[in-house]
């Protein structure tokens, strides 16, 4: 028999296709996917903590309403202390959903520099010397924040010029 009688032998099918994709692609493919469900999971744990944290405020508020001691000024500033950290909840909650959707660099490099500033706004809103040994630790302490948030605004404010953004924060 020649080889001009045998039948041609059918397309391999979606089977026959994986079993031919090289091992390290699957592999990768499957590291990928396990990846993006842990991004999703993490970003349902913030949204989580977020809403946990909100109630909790509202809580809060409703109990120092009731005792009077919503006119003490260290209260308002828990307050104001835990409406900051729910922020930043809300920053690295989309900073994993920028992850998670690909978004462009620059976005999750905003999301990043955002999270800072709120967070270190709120380090110099509760900031208190009387928790420092000595007035020069609180003087280095709050140097360093200062120093801190200015680098974060050049940051942002290089970002922006960079993206072409006329103003700073305009979002």
């Amino acid at each position: 028999m020649s080889g001009d009688d045998e039948p041609a032998s059918p397309r391999p099918g979606p089977a026959e296709d994986r079993d031919r994709t090289p091992l390290s692609d699957r592999y990768s493919s499957l590291v990928d996917r396990f990846v993006r469900v842990v991004e999703l999971a993490a970003a349902t744990v913030f949204a989580l903590l977020f809403a946990v944290g909100v109630f909790d405020l509202v809580i809060q508020i409703v109990g120092a309403v009731r005792s009077g001691a919503i006119t003490d000024p260290l209260v308002v500033i828990g307050f104001i202390d835990t409406g900051l950290l729910l922020l930043i909840i809300v920053e690295v909650y989309q900073t994993v959903l920028a992850y998670v959707n690909e978004d462009d660099t620059r976005r999750i490099v905003r999301l990043v520099i955002y999270t800072g500033v709120i967070a270190m706004v709120r380090k110099a809103i509760i900031f208190r010397t009387g928790e420092y040994t000595t007035t020069q630790d609180a003087l280095l302490a709050a140097s360093a924040y200062g120093v801190i948030i200015l680098s974060l605004v050049a940051l942002l404010w290089i970002e922006r010029t960079a993206s072409g953004d006329a103003a700073l924060l305009d979002e």
